[in-house]
């Protein structure tokens, strides 16, 4: 096989505000959800653990209202993006990059979510970031929620379990239509919309112990977020004209652990349920026919509006992305090791390796989730994130080798080659997250992602020095001979 790609295909990175950003608080902006998220740099590796798969409590938000400072709230600080974009950006064009995918942060624009007029020194800063982007050529690839929505939406009227948040949404999505829209090449409404399920804090702002029926306040809030999207893309039509703006998922690839009927079953219900519930009400505009058991079996009634129907009918995405980490098996038997991975734990595949954190590194299952989507949409896709979390170690010259990151890297990237020549039309590739940054799982800076070091420790020690891994290097060639580089 040689591994060749298009020639306009799209070579970047990306990451989030929330996770990037800091500038907590200055320039007007508004509190927002992740920043409230508690993390201790003492907890040791069986309390982050533990840490991690809680989502939110009513204590610990509470606390956080009041709570000063940023070390035990690391969103907060990020890695100081906000200050030194410029100097990022200067690093992503010389590596070679022609897109990059960012958030915008909604209590930047809109502080407390439901103001009558924008923060418009928020609105100049990604007019400026986004220029910046542009005249160091690379197209913008906008998130407009990714996961942190205004404090104030939540504690007046319920979040995203409130249809009056659709409306808020509504208004900030005009709003970055209106100013933005020149400046954005993609759109993406929602980051991962099928965590509002596996991680309701972070996917809707839902808090279970706020909760008389759990799940019924997660699917009438992913509704309503539904409804937003849709909503949003009329509003785009409407501005913009025919704009790429598209829908995203966490794609869970799940194998059935043996050939046994009832497993292969499994694996199916769980693809329709994790994955293309999901795709399917955005892609094809309508809930599909087997949500109906699962929401007479999870006991719950979806509140649809009149119109609603008609709006998701309506308004589909033009194309679609996800994220990519690894992949996992099912079975109808409990009797198979678990192993963690992005949002949700699964069953372990004794065919993968894992990563430092356990998640199962599995390339030939991005080709298989490429073929599978295209097949069912028919739509153009696009890799939002894919990506190693690892520890890194620097070197007394400051070097930063990091042959593991390459090779997970490297193996993704081929086998994106094979979907393509399997005839999936695959737009681009932003890889997670070309810096490193707050892990948005575990809340640690010790999580690294990045092919550029940054000098700050899980407690926010540190410089803040950008510094090139050697993955960089080897990124930077990828880009700039189009991927013939994976031949050698």
């Amino acid at each position: 096989m040689t591994y060749t790609f298009s020639k306009d295909f799209l070579w970047g990175g990306a990451i989030s505000s929330g996770q990037a950003d800091g500038g907590y608080l200055e320039d007007g902006k508004g509190v927002d959800t992740q920043s409230m998220r508690y993390f201790d740099p003492n907890w040791n590796r069986e309390e982050r653990n533990r840490n991690r798969d809680i989502n939110m409590t009513s204590e610990r938000f509470e606390q956080a209202l009041v709570a000063e400072g940023d070390r035990n709230y690391p969103f907060r600080r990020g890695i100081d993006f906000y200050h030194r974009y410029k100097e990022d950006l200067a690093l992503f064009e010389e590596m070679g990059m022609n897109i990059f995918r960012t958030s915008i942060d909604w209590s930047r624009i809109y502080p407390n979510g439901d103001d009558e007029r924008p923060n418009e020194a928020g609105i100049q800063f990604y007019i400026d970031l986004f220029t910046e982007c542009q005249k160091r050529g690379m197209k913008v690839f906008a998130t407009m929620l990714h996961y942190g929505i205004p404090v104030n939406l939540v504690t007046k009227y319920g979040g995203w379990k409130s249809r009056k948040t659709i409306d808020f949404f509504e208004v900030y999505a005009r709003t970055l239509f209106e100013r933005l829209g020149d400046l954005v090449d993609y759109w993406l409404p929602f980051n991962e919309i099928n965590c509002n399920r596996f991680n309701p804090y972070n996917g809707c702002a839902v808090i279970e112990d706020q909760e008389e029926n759990y799940n019924q306040s997660i699917f009438q809030a992913g509704h309503n977020q539904f409804v937003a999207n849709a909503r949003a893309i009329k509003a785009a039509k409407e501005i913009l004209g025919e704009p790429m703006i598209g829908g995203m998922i966490a794609r869970f690839t799940t194998y059935p652990a043996t050939c046994k009927p009832e497993d292969v079953m499994q694996s199916i219900l769980d693809e329709n349920y994790k994955n293309y519930f999901y795709t399917d009400v955005l892609a094809r505009g309508k809930y599909p026919s087997y949500t109906k058991r699962m929401f007479d079996e999870l006991g719950i009634t979806i509140e649809v509006a009149p119109g609603d129907l008609e709006l998701l009918a309506e308004n589909k995405v033009n194309f679609l992305s996800f994220s990519y980490y690894m992949s996992m098996i099912t079975s109808v038997s409990p009797d198979y090791e678990i192993t963690s991975g992005n949002l949700l734990s699964g069953m372990k595949n004794p065919y993968l390796e894992t990563s430092d954190w356990g998640w199962q590194i599995d390339p030939i299952g991005l080709r298989i989730s490429l073929n599978e989507m295209y097949d069912r949409y028919q739509l153009p896709l696009f890799i939002a994130e894919n990506g190693l979390g690892a520890y890194d170690q620097v070197e007394e010259d400051g070097a930063i080798h990091d042959p593991y990151r390459i090779d997970y890297l490297e193996k993704h990237l081929q086998q994106m080659s094979e979907a393509i020549a399997d005839g999936v039309e695959l737009l681009g590739y932003t890889m997670w997250g070309i810096i490193d940054i707050i892990s948005c799982g575990t809340i640690e800076m010790s999580k690294r992602y990045g092919v550029i070091y940054v000098d700050s420790d899980d407690a926010g020690n540190g410089t803040l020095e950008r510094s090139k891994k050697d993955s960089f290097h080897w990124y930077k060639e990828v880009i700039s001979t189009n991927g013939e580089s994976l031949n050698r």
